[in-house]
């Protein structure tokens, strides 16, 4: 399942009007892919400023285990757009309240990130949220056994592959501390800190880690439903797995070995909850009167950081690296971005 999100930079002066016919082109894509058997459904989405220009629901959301079509309010798991919207977001709140600093070593909040010293003792913030802290990609899963403690035990152990600071690799295990860490600074864990500080002031409704898991209690156990999470039926699913869907359930295997809420993945939202989002990033940290960050954490966490090689991120955006070719090369200069496993935007 896909659902795109196109917003317009800061870097730029917006025009004032975007003629209705372009969108025409947005249209023919989606079908011919559609046709071609590439995805099932999309949800398009298109805004300047605090305006929405252009939103339509593709194809299916659903194929087995029997077809159901795409609506603009269905749920997808966003995989790794959870990095920015939630993490990233979450970690520059906590910096702009004077309890993180960027260069501080991540052992300052979480100590047993380097139970053994060495390099580890290095890595800072900032190096975790743009993915120069010297970790892998993803760390072996057949460490994630156990309680979430004796998991992050085991991952603290890990040996870096590079020295801090010295490359870009994109890496999971990088947000993955990153969610722990705004959870010991904040005295919760990263699905209450998001939800109270970034989503629900937002107005994103439909926006939560483990969106079914309250409403299946209440169904269960008190034959009740829950009117903030969306229904069942309106989530995407992502793939069969232990001879069942998974809907509603992270997708990515470490985030639910970890019980769905970590800091790599485990976000689920619409296209019109993202809009929300990017209009308060666009708009220097507020929507509808709502203040989420001041217009300075804004530039700090969107801005483009050089380090002395090709490879361009923002702290939680991609700006200009080998995983950001999907944004062609009409977007200038300053903008940034970001996409999910799941095949969101």
């Amino acid at each position: 399942m896909i659902a795109l999100l196109l917003a317009a930079g800061l870097a730029r002066p917006i025009a004032p009007h975007v003629s209705p016919p372009r969108f025409a082109a947005i249209d023919r894509v989606v079908e011919e892919s559609l046709s071609r058997g590439e995805l099932p459904g999309a949800v398009v989405l298109v805004g300047v400023r605090d305006r929405v220009l252009y939103r339509k629901a593709f194809g299916s959301r659903a194929v087995l285990p029997a077809r159901e079509p795409m609506t603009l309010d269905t749920v997808f798991d966003v995989a790794s757009l959870t990095k920015p919207v939630a993490t990233a977001t979450s970690v520059e709140i906590l910096v702009e309240r004077g309890l993180v600093a960027l260069r501080d070593p991540v052992v300052k909040y979480l100590p047993e990130f380097a139970p053994e010293g060495g390099d580890r003792e290095k890595v800072t913030v900032e190096q975790l949220l743009t993915h120069r802290a010297g970790l892998p990609p993803d760390d072996p899963i057949e460490l994630y056994t156990g309680t979430r403690a004796e998991i992050f035990e085991r991952k603290y152990r890990e040996p870096l592959k590079a020295p801090p600071g010295s490359r870009f690799r994109y890496s999971d295990v990088g947000y993955e501390v990153l969610g722990e860490l705004v959870g010991r600074v904040s005295g919760r864990p990263l699905d209450r800190f998001a939800e109270e500080n970034i989503f629900r002031p937002l107005g994103m409704k439909d926006s939560h880690f483990r969106p079914v898991a309250t409403s299946r209690f209440l169904g269960e156990k008190m034959g009740l439903a829950d009117p903030t999470r969306p229904p069942l039926s309106r989530i995407a699913p992502t793939e069969r797995r232990e001879d069942r869907w998974m809907r509603g359930e992270v997708h990515d295997p470490r985030a639910y070995a970890v019980g769905g809420v970590a800091g790599h993945a485990g976000l689920f939202s619409t296209a019109d909850d993202l809009s929300r989002y990017c209009r308060m990033i666009l708009a220097g940290g507020t929507l509808g009167g709502v203040r989420i960050l001041s217009p300075l954490a804004v530039d700090v966490l969107t801005r483009p950081r050089f380090y002395g090689d090709d490879d361009l991120r923002a702290l939680g955006w991609d700006v200009a690296t080998a995983w950001s070719r999907n944004r062609g090369d009409l977007f200038p200069p300053g903008s940034f971005g970001h996409t999910g496993f799941t095949g969101t935007s």
